[in-house]
């Protein structure tokens, strides 16, 4: 017998996070307007873990920095947490595919950044620092530089840094895309224990079916000219999730149809 593949059009979230309705992006340039988002309406209750993938010009990153406070939508309301979004903010972490770590600070004053920012005391800055690099299974890097480590460990200390102020929010724009086979994967499992353990609600941005299927509780699948959400399919695979599973690979068929592949990534 085939598993089910549970998809809706709307997925029961609980207590919103974040709420987006008729969202809409134009960008202006020399070649003309470019509709980068349409007609978006979307909610993500507190605690979820969902990634959103489509094609390139889908529109994935712009709702993601429309969110993160980096670009004000053209038309429609966004909030996050009941509150309109009018720029960046400590309750909104943001990890990017290019580290963009400090390179001039150690890992550790690269952890403390926001905290620093945000006033803390240097005692419990460096409390935090300690204990998020533990999280993130860097224990011992925290004097180092950011060119004494490699992508993987780099990666790592970017989330620590997301997760400093604790934020309700963490976004995440393909954050292990530049990585090799071997750490992405040990860097998914990662982030998986860390939402179990930390519980934020994270967007995660990706072109790649698997690692979507891997993380998330929920899908956003995105189709261009202009962006726009085709499907939202509930993924309610065990954990930990087996690639080999009947039923990861029907979901696998299912999004590579939706997203318009004909064949597996």
């Amino acid at each position: 017998m085939n598993a089910r593949v549970e998809i809706s059009s709307q997925t029961d979230v609980g207590e919103p996070l974040i709420t987006c309705i008729e969202l809409g992006h134009v960008y202006d340039s020399g070649r003309g307007r470019t509709t980068a988002l349409g007609s978006v309406s979307l909610t993500i209750g507190r605690g979820e873990f969902v990634c959103v993938l489509g094609p390139s010009g889908c529109g994935k990153t712009t709702l993601l920095n429309i969110l993160a406070g980096f670009v004000l939508p053209a038309k429609g309301v966004v909030r996050v947490g009941g509150h309109a979004i009018n720029g960046p903010s400590s309750e909104r972490g943001v990890v990017f595919q290019d580290y963009s770590l400090f390179p001039w600070l150690t890992a550790r004053a690269n952890v403390e950044f926001g905290l620093r920012m945000a006033g803390r005391a240097a005692r419990e800055r460096v409390k935090i620092a300690h204990d998020l690099l533990g999280l993130v299974d860097l224990p011992d890097v925290g004097e180092k530089y950011p060119f004494e480590l490699s992508g993987g460990m780099k990666q790592r200390v970017a989330i620590a840094r997301a997760l400093a102020t604790r934020p309700s929010l963490l976004l995440m724009d393909e954050p292990f895309a530049a990585l090799d086979a071997m750490t992405r994967g040990s860097l998914q499992a990662k982030l998986v224990e860390i939402h179990r353990q930390e519980q934020p609600t994270i967007l995660f941005v990706t072109h790649n079916i698997a690692e979507a299927l891997v993380l998330a509780s929920r899908l956003i699948v995105m189709s261009p000219n202009p962006g726009r959400i085709v499907e939202d399919i509930s993924v309610d695979l065990p954990r930990p999730r087996r690639r080999t599973a009947p039923r990861f690979n029907e979901l696998y068929e299912h999004v590579s149809r939706a997203i318009g592949l004909e064949t597996a990534e």
